[in-house]
């Protein structure tokens, strides 16, 4: 089954490419993702998936599901892009003709495209097999700021995954192990007394005075949290521009970070007496108010050994002399040090002489710097994740240079190359389902029987947007 799901792949992927490139076109923020969620949700309906969409109160969020029984197989695809990242395609200079307009910075118009035509390629081939299995494909909005995935987790959309798999592009083609760091983001809301700050200054209770104590105090505590910790603030409203007032209000935004939800959890609590501190010292009123939150990532080795051989078995996407020219104009606006950064992030010690990359990693587990809602899934279902090499090396997510790739025919054969390691891994589970109960196993332990926790307080909701918008 395993070559013919491969053919199967490649059979399929013009009309994938066709809706990668589409979506691209179609830069759409996180929520408000209606026509990039709306094409992937047309495609899969035409394909015979059953789609149900709205899910964990998202409008954009969908599952689509074909076959039966068990193991339920899982594929993950995002969608959502930047704002302000807007950057013409295929040229390698920073140049736009919508200067301020979105873009895919993050290449998640090839990351639900590949996700779909690995899941519908084998659903394909499991059909003509004669094969029960459910295959699932997961639109997943939102994962740039918003969390969309920690929603559906919330929600239970996951709970009776056996698998998910899921994918990212890439500079590299490598089975990234990576434990995350966990995050909850909140806004700190400081409410005083406005006054004349020259002839009344007692009368004023300045709340832009407790968010500067705030700050200092978040400042000492660095000394004494977790060293893998993060504590990163913005002050979004200063309360004013007129010196001669006091200010009544003042608002500074929040990202606590740590390399377990629980640790999170508890550096959050320590957070907010610090703010409860500064509120007490200025005599102003506090308000707290979470917005998202995204748990650790958990790696499966059993998941991952699976996926990297059949990584081994196809080798590095087929690029060729052409593709190697424009990642070469694009490696000119890079310099050594991005280069060499690039290529440590994903285990590789040197890549100073190549332009595209044509090896393939098993990376050891290290933790990543920053955090994904992909973290939420992998506490309740066994998750393996590929990262797929689409992109010059040197490229760094949220940048012009990965914009300027995202249709490039090197893009297209990464997303490919994406849909055949998901799919071939697929096959491999589906016909060895002992694997998929060593991986829950993997699972359990991983968690040391710790329960999942969400980051999001049950009483937020993720924002409601008309389709109108």
């Amino acid at each position: 089954m395993k070559k013919d799901v491969l053919k199967a792949v490649e059979d399929k992927a013009p009309a994938y490419i066709k809706l990668a490139d589409s979506i691209w076109d179609t830069p759409e923020l996180c929520f408000k993702e209606f026509k990039s969620s709306a094409m992937q949700m047309a495609l899969l309906g035409r394909e015979g998936f059953l789609v149900t969409k709205g899910l964990a109160g998202m409008s954009t969020a969908f599952v689509a599901e074909a076959g039966k029984g068990r193991p339920i197989i899982g594929f993950l695809g995002e969608f959502d892009a930047l704002s302000g990242l807007s950057q013409d395609a295929g040229v390698a200079v920073q140049q736009t003709s919508t200067p301020g307009a979105n873009g895919h910075g993050c290449g998640h118009n090839l990351h639900g495209a590949g996700a779909m035509l690995a899941a519908v390629a084998l659903r394909d081939v499991l059909k003509a097999h004669g094969v029960e299995a459910t295959v699932r494909y997961y639109g997943c909005p939102a994962e740039e700021g918003g969390s969309g995935k920690t929603f559906m987790t919330r929600a239970g959309v996951f709970d009776d995954l056996d698998v998910a798999l899921n994918w990212h592009p890439s500079s590299f083609s490598t089975v990234k192990a990576f434990p995350s760091l966990a995050v909850i983001q909140a806004a700190f809301r400081f409410t005083g007394k406005a006054a004349h700050a020259a002839a009344a200054p007692h009368m004023g209770r300045s709340a832009l005075d407790a968010v500067e104590l705030f700050n200092v105090g978040v400042n000492y505590l660095r000394e004494h949290m977790p060293d893998q910790a993060r504590i990163h603030y913005a002050v979004t409203d200063s309360g004013g521009t007129s010196p001669n007032v006091v200010q009544a209000r003042a608002e500074v935004l929040y990202y606590v970070r740590a390399p377990d939800i629980h640790e999170t959890k508890e550096l959050f609590q320590r957070v907010k007496k610090v703010a409860e501190g500064a509120a007490w010292m200025t005599e102003t009123t506090l308000e707290v108010s979470t917005s998202r939150g995204c748990s650790n990532n958990i790696y499966n080795k059993v998941l991952d050994d699976v996926m990297y051989d059949n990584l081994l078995q196809l080798g590095p996407p087929p690029f060729d002399d052409v593709d190697r020219e424009f990642a070469a104009e694009i490696r000119k606006t890079f310099s050594e040090e991005d280069v060499s950064f690039n290529a440590l992030n994903f285990g590789f010690p040197s890549q100073s002489s190549k332009v595209l990359s044509d090896d393939v990693v098993r990376e050891a587990p290290q933790l990543l710097g920053g955090s994904s809602d992909m973290g939420d899934v992998t506490w309740v279902a066994p998750t393996t994740q590929y990262f797929g090499a689409c992109y010059a090396i040197g490229t760094e997510f949220h940048t012009w240079q990965l914009v300027a790739q995202g249709k490039t025919p090197a893009a297209h054969k990464g997303m490919i190359h994406a849909a055949k390691v998901l799919a071939a891994t697929a096959i491999d589970l589906i016909q060895n389902p002992v694997i998929i109960e060593k991986a829950k196993e993997n699972l359990k332990l991983m968690k040391s029987n710790r329960p999942y926790s969400c980051p999001i307080p049950p009483e937020v909701q993720p924002p409601s947007y008309a389709e109108a918008c």
